[in-house]
């Protein structure tokens, strides 16, 4: 057992968890950790997803981490440069050395008593299990089923008599020359898949069942590359980019809340100059206001170029059924298919389907109302790592790492060896830490496993990176909810266990 304590444990060496684990190297270097890794390679999303054209959906100088630039222009990064970007931060800071690939954690059970996690995990290699202990837990899993994909049953699909493909388990040796394809879905996979999948297919159909909002930007950085051209320093470049973006991305969704009508006309204005006379705006009219769902991006306007040589198309209907050879439609008609992909959507689970306990009570993360967005209510010593839903994922998960290790030293320096956020019974609503404006399909499923939140501060998730910087990186430790203790005492029971309890 000895030889597997550690000070700190991470689940998941995705962006999140080599992030965490660069940040304890950099802010609190006397700490032992480990990461625990169900794959065989540094990237989770970015080595899970091997689909055509596979990028980032955010601009990379939000999207990368604040403590390494990102050293090129371009605005979104193919995949493969992306899990590289990952892997030489995770070296840069000898955190490889760190990782044990191939661990599948199973349970996590905080004892009061020892003040201190017991995790166990399986060796997918041997089947054997391992156990790991540790004083604090760092959840950087991300929100979905890595298994799995979101993935409805269209009636007929057995008399298919082609290929059905999910994104998320896409086939290596999948030869789509000259095919016709069909992509169901209107989200950012289907509209990277579409201009990819077109240069080479026979034709490619974006089949949806409704709208969504697209932005075309260009696919460098011009006033980065201008930049790097007078000499300027790259640290200076990308704080620039970086600062100018996110405070871009702050305004127009700040506009979209309080102008939508206006944000929805720039936004529709914008692609009906791009489409060709034969495609409808209706395709890209939405029902809804701007971020009422997460707005799709595509560079240099790659879909709308596919829509005007005529390589993809896009059709709006439902569909009422698979056929041998296609897809039928509820309108009546039929589209012809060799290859279906259903780019469905993800299938939402928390820190990886880990069951976990606290003195023998399981967490269920719906139970729970999350504090600074970064802690579950009631589970001592841990961070559960959720990036935003507005903005680049990695704003938040670079902040919450931050705020991890000042309460580690913040705890070294009085000598505490627990932490816990209490939450009172009137601190917790019904509304998931996702919030209630954005309707889209994944974060109305992820209700049902999502962490709750609170109707005011500290237990309101607030998703804007202006706000939430100053308190995470430098707002008091000691705010009066966060109760710290030392080895071999018992957290008190906070009102809502109580009330659990009693029930």
């Amino acid at each position: 057992m000895a030889d597997r304590h550690f000070d700190v444990l991470i689940v998941g060496a995705g962006i999140s968890g080599i992030g965490a684990a660069c940040h304890l190297t950099r802010e609190c270097p006397g700490k032992t950790y480990r990461l625990l890794e169900r794959r065989h390679a540094i990237g989770g999303t970015w080595d899970l997803f091997r689909y055509p054209g596979i990028r980032s959906d955010s601009d990379m100088y939000t999207f990368a981490y604040h403590f390494r630039p990102w050293g090129e222009t371009k605005v979104l990064a193919d995949g493969h440069k992306i899990k590289k970007y990952i892997e030489d931060t995770a070296a840069e800071y000898g955190v490889p050395e760190h990782i044990d690939y191939g661990r599948t954690v199973l349970t996590a059970d905080w004892s009061s008593a020892d003040a201190q996690w017991t995790v166990v995990a399986k060796d997918e290699a041997s089947g054997k299990t391992e156990t790991y202990t540790s004083r604090y837990l760092l959840g950087c899993t991300g929100y979905y089923n890595y298994d799995g994909g979101y993935r409805p049953f269209f009636p007929g699909e057995d008399r298919f008599q082609g290929q059905i493909v999910h994104p998320q388990h896409w086939p290596e040796d999948l030869d789509y020359a000259g095919k016709r394809v069909v992509i169901i879905g209107s989200g950012a996979t289907t509209i990277t898949l579409v201009p990819a999948m077109a240069e080479t297919a026979g034709h490619v159909t974006m089949l949806q069942r409704s709208p969504t909002y697209i932005i075309a930007l260009p696919d460098d950085d011009t006033i980065a590359a201008a930049m790097r051209k007078a000499r300027i320093p790259e640290k200076v470049v990308y704080k620039v980019s970086r600062a100018r973006n996110i405070a871009l991305q702050r305004t127009f969704y700040q506009l979209t809340r309080r102008r939508p009508k206006v944000a929805r006309k720039l936004v529709l204005g914008a692609v009906k100059r791009q489409l060709p006379p034969n495609v409808d705006i209706k395709h890209f009219t939405p029902a809804y206001n701007p971020w009422d769902q997460r707005l799709c991006v595509v560079p240099n306007g790659d879909l709308f170029k596919a829509l005007r040589n005529g390589s993809a198309s896009v059709v709006t209907d439902h569909i009422e059924s698979f056929t041998e050879h296609g897809i039928k439609l509820k309108s009546g008609d039929e589209l012809p298919a060799d290859i279906i992909v259903t780019a469905t959507g993800l299938d939402m689970q928390m820190m990886g389907g880990v069951h976990a306990s606290v003195d023998g009570e399981p967490v269920v993360p719906r139970d729970r109302v999350v504090y600074k967005g970064v802690m579950l209510d009631g589970v001592p010593n841990a961070i559960l790592v959720i990036g935003y839903t507005n903005a680049s994922w990695t704003l938040k998960a670079d902040l919450a790492a931050e705020y991890f290790c000042r309460v580690i030293r913040h705890m070294d320096e009085h000598g505490y060896t627990t932490v816990v956020a209490e939450a009172q019974p009137d601190d917790r609503t019904d509304e998931s830490v996702m919030g209630a404006a954005l309707t889209s399909g994944y974060i109305q499923r992820g209700n049902a496993v999502m962490p709750r939140q609170g109707r005011r501060k500290p237990w309101k998730v607030l998703n804007d990176y202006v706000r939430d910087a100053p308190v995470l990186r430098r707002g008091a430790i000691d705010d009066g909810v966060l109760k710290f203790g030392r080895a071999g005492a018992r957290p008190a029971k906070t009102a809502k266990k109580a009330a659990r309890s009693a029930g």
